[in-house]
Protein backbone atom coordinates (compact mmCIF):
# COMPACT_ATOMS: atom_id res chain seq x y z
CA UNK A 1 0.00 0.00 0.00
CA UNK A 2 1.04 3.55 -0.89
CA UNK A 3 0.51 5.26 2.66
CA UNK A 4 1.60 9.08 1.35
CA UNK A 5 -0.65 9.02 -1.54
CA UNK A 6 -3.89 6.93 0.07
CA UNK A 7 -3.63 9.72 2.68
CA UNK A 8 -3.68 12.17 0.02
CA UNK A 9 -6.16 10.95 -1.94
CA UNK A 10 -8.51 10.44 1.03
CA UNK A 11 -7.95 14.26 3.01
CA UNK A 12 -9.33 16.27 0.10
CA UNK A 13 -12.68 14.42 0.94
CA UNK A 14 -13.31 15.75 3.88
CA UNK A 15 -13.25 19.37 5.81
CA UNK A 16 -13.40 18.65 9.16
CA UNK A 17 -11.18 17.04 11.63
CA UNK A 18 -10.87 16.00 15.26
CA UNK A 19 -8.11 17.97 16.99
CA UNK A 20 -6.84 16.75 20.77
CA UNK A 21 -4.82 19.34 22.99
CA UNK A 22 -3.62 18.69 26.49
CA UNK A 23 -2.94 21.26 29.35
CA UNK A 24 -2.31 20.02 32.91
CA UNK A 25 -3.09 16.71 31.63
CA UNK A 26 -6.55 16.70 30.69
CA UNK A 27 -7.06 16.19 27.35
CA UNK A 28 -9.66 18.21 25.39
CA UNK A 29 -10.63 17.76 21.43
CA UNK A 30 -13.07 19.50 19.58
CA UNK A 31 -13.55 19.74 15.65
CA UNK A 32 -12.14 22.71 13.32
CA UNK A 33 -12.69 22.83 9.32
CA UNK A 34 -9.13 22.59 7.72
CA UNK A 35 -7.21 22.83 5.06
CA UNK A 36 -3.55 21.91 3.38
CA UNK A 37 -1.11 21.98 1.30
CA UNK A 38 1.46 20.14 -0.61
CA UNK A 39 3.43 19.38 2.08
CA UNK A 40 0.82 18.09 4.08
CA UNK A 41 0.62 20.62 6.93
CA UNK A 42 -2.59 21.39 8.23
CA UNK A 43 -4.19 25.21 8.67
CA UNK A 44 -7.41 25.87 10.30
CA UNK A 45 -8.55 29.15 12.33
CA UNK A 46 -10.01 29.70 15.78
CA UNK A 47 -10.48 32.41 18.53
CA UNK A 48 -7.46 32.66 20.70
CA UNK A 49 -9.87 32.28 23.64
CA UNK A 50 -11.14 28.76 22.64
CA UNK A 51 -9.85 25.90 24.77
CA UNK A 52 -8.45 24.25 21.88
CA UNK A 53 -6.63 27.62 21.27
CA UNK A 54 -5.29 28.57 24.99
CA UNK A 55 -4.18 24.72 25.43
CA UNK A 56 -1.76 25.19 21.85
CA UNK A 57 -0.43 28.49 23.50
CA UNK A 58 0.96 26.26 26.49
CA UNK A 59 1.47 23.20 24.84
CA UNK A 60 1.75 22.99 21.00
CA UNK A 61 1.86 19.27 20.87
CA UNK A 62 -0.92 17.86 19.11
CA UNK A 63 -2.73 14.80 17.66
CA UNK A 64 -6.00 14.20 15.26
CA UNK A 65 -7.39 12.41 12.69
CA UNK A 66 -9.61 12.57 9.79
CA UNK A 67 -12.72 10.36 9.56
CA UNK A 68 -15.17 10.30 7.10
CA UNK A 69 -18.72 8.74 8.76
CA UNK A 70 -18.67 5.15 8.49
CA UNK A 71 -22.04 3.09 8.87
CA UNK A 72 -22.35 -0.39 10.51
CA UNK A 73 -20.85 -3.11 7.63
CA UNK A 74 -19.06 -0.22 5.73
CA UNK A 75 -15.60 -0.36 5.04
CA UNK A 76 -13.07 2.00 7.28
CA UNK A 77 -10.62 4.20 6.68
CA UNK A 78 -8.86 7.36 8.61
CA UNK A 79 -6.31 9.23 8.55
CA UNK A 80 -4.46 9.95 12.12
CA UNK A 81 -1.91 12.60 13.32
CA UNK A 82 0.64 13.72 15.78
CA UNK A 83 2.36 16.91 15.06
CA UNK A 84 3.11 20.44 16.65
CA UNK A 85 0.60 23.54 16.53
CA UNK A 86 1.31 27.36 16.18
CA UNK A 87 -0.68 30.41 16.04
CA UNK A 88 0.10 32.35 12.62
CA UNK A 89 0.88 36.18 12.71
CA UNK A 90 0.92 38.47 10.25
CA UNK A 91 -1.14 36.52 7.65
CA UNK A 92 -1.56 38.31 4.43
CA UNK A 93 -3.51 37.62 1.04
CA UNK A 94 -0.19 36.05 -0.08
CA UNK A 95 -0.25 33.00 2.45
CA UNK A 96 -0.65 29.54 2.16
CA UNK A 97 -2.71 29.47 4.63
CA UNK A 98 -5.04 32.26 3.35
CA UNK A 99 -5.16 31.31 -0.31
CA UNK A 100 -5.80 27.87 0.82
CA UNK A 101 -8.72 28.71 2.91
CA UNK A 102 -10.51 31.37 -0.08
CA UNK A 103 -10.06 28.32 -2.44
CA UNK A 104 -11.54 25.36 -0.59
CA UNK A 105 -13.85 27.25 1.57
CA UNK A 106 -15.03 30.56 -1.12
CA UNK A 107 -14.30 33.13 1.61
CA UNK A 108 -12.07 36.44 0.84
CA UNK A 109 -10.47 39.09 2.62
CA UNK A 110 -13.17 39.31 5.55
CA UNK A 111 -11.23 36.37 7.18
CA UNK A 112 -7.83 38.30 7.00
CA UNK A 113 -9.78 41.40 8.80
CA UNK A 114 -11.33 39.37 11.27
CA UNK A 115 -7.73 37.70 11.85
CA UNK A 116 -6.37 40.72 12.81
CA UNK A 117 -8.83 41.37 15.73
CA UNK A 118 -7.91 40.20 19.61
CA UNK A 119 -10.95 38.03 19.35
CA UNK A 120 -10.92 37.07 15.94
CA UNK A 121 -10.73 33.40 14.34
CA UNK A 122 -6.57 34.03 13.62
CA UNK A 123 -4.94 31.00 11.48
CA UNK A 124 -3.00 27.94 13.13
CA UNK A 125 -1.26 25.68 11.70
CA UNK A 126 -0.20 21.99 12.70
CA UNK A 127 3.51 20.74 11.25
CA UNK A 128 2.98 16.64 11.03
CA UNK A 129 5.54 14.57 12.47
CA UNK A 130 3.74 11.33 12.11
CA UNK A 131 0.33 9.62 10.29
CA UNK A 132 -1.41 6.86 10.59
CA UNK A 133 -3.61 5.46 8.48
CA UNK A 134 -6.36 2.86 9.02
CA UNK A 135 -7.34 1.41 6.41
CA UNK A 136 -9.96 -1.18 5.67
CA UNK A 137 -10.33 -0.32 2.09
CA UNK A 138 -7.20 -2.43 0.49
CA UNK A 139 -6.55 -4.40 3.74
CA UNK A 140 -8.72 -7.33 4.84
CA UNK A 141 -8.57 -7.36 8.23
CA UNK A 142 -8.20 -3.29 8.57
CA UNK A 143 -4.73 -2.59 9.13
CA UNK A 144 -3.09 0.75 10.73
CA UNK A 145 -0.20 1.64 8.75
CA UNK A 146 2.58 4.18 10.38
CA UNK A 147 4.71 6.97 8.11
CA UNK A 148 6.88 8.93 9.99
CA UNK A 149 6.76 12.51 8.40
CA UNK A 150 9.72 15.62 8.60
Amino acid sequence: MEIEKTIRNYIPQVIHMSLATCANDKPWICEVHFVFDNELNFYFRSTPHRKHSEEIAENPNVAGNIVTQHFLGQKVRGVYFEGIAEKLENVDKNHVAYKLYCQRFGTGEEILAEAEKNTGHGFYKITVKKFALFDGYESSPSQKYELDWK
